[in-house]
């Protein structure tokens, strides 16, 4: 497996900087954030731009782990207002283009928040809609769409996270598990028995149980033998991607910690 990080975590580092971190600190890939007001890497970049980060990456050997991406209007999947859920679409379209050009093999996807309004059946059925209609354009640009869980009132259980993908019927879509954001509900080692292939991609965070406080990798409640013991059981290879906040020497130390958990 290939350790590596996330722009979501490294503010306004710029795409040479992150690939001078990975250079240093030794992660093998890179997960990119493409945005609206993004100087660098902007949502709105043209192929032969893209192109250009894809070059500049395998010039680095940096793998482009996965991809997200969001103009201004973020939207929302999970809400009862349709043009919230559109706008949310929009976002994902255009990340698969990207992805598609850059020749990643998927998309990160938070859904979005659940809100009080409406409820939650409602909010599961326009969500299933939505990625089995966008299932197509992830297979035209042969990148999968990754639903993340996330703490968003919404796919609580790896049995609802298995029903989600299994419903969707897709190949072009499953789910990008973190490994810490259901640690104050679960256990990341029954998600990973329970998702199987469905997994796509992998976060790798840490978390303190007491207290509910997000720690370094290593210094939290993770059982990190396991989870490594159930990736490889269920043929996991790919990246995983860690999203812990930090500073520059934070995000190196992560890297070596990395290093100490997949050789679990």
């Amino acid at each position: 497996m290939k350790i590596g990080v996330t722009q979501i975590i490294l503010g306004d580092m710029s795409l040479d900087e992150s690939l001078s971190l990975c250079a240093e600190a030794g992660y093998d890939a890179l997960e990119l954030t493409f945005s609206a007001s993004g100087k660098d890497l902007n949502i709105d970049m043209t192929a032969s731009e893209l192109e250009g980060v894809a070059k500049r990456c395998a010039d680095a050997g940096v793998t482009i782990a996965a991809v997200l991406g969001h103009y201004a209007e973020r939207g929302n999947l999970l809400s009862p207002n349709a043009g919230e859920r559109e706008a949310c679409c929009r976002c994902l379209a255009r990340a698969l283009e990207i992805a598609g050009s850059l020749g990643t093999d998927a998309v990160l996807l938070h859904p979005g928040q659940l809100t009080v309004e409406g409820t939650y059946s409602r909010a599961w059925q326009d969500l299933v809609s939505a990625l089995r209609d966008l299932s197509s354009v992830a297979a035209q640009h042969s990148a999968a769409i990754a639903v993340e869980n996330v703490w968003n009132k919404f796919m609580l259980s790896p049995r609802e996270a298995v029903q989600l993908v299994d419903e969707i019927d897709s190949d072009w879509v499953g789910i990008y598990l973190d490994t810490a954001n259901m640690m104050a509900y679960g256990f990341p080692e029954h998600w990973i028995r329970d998702l199987g292939p469905r997994i796509k991609k992998v976060h790798l965070k840490d978390f303190v149980r007491r207290g509910s406080n997000w720690v370094d990798l290593m210094d939290g409640d993770t059982d990190w033998p396991t989870v490594m013991t159930e990736l490889r059981a269920i043929g996991y290879d790919g990246t995983l991607i860690h999203e812990v906040g930090g500073d520059h020497a934070q995000q190196v130390e992560m890297a070596a910690r990395m290093r100490r958990i997949i050789a679990l």
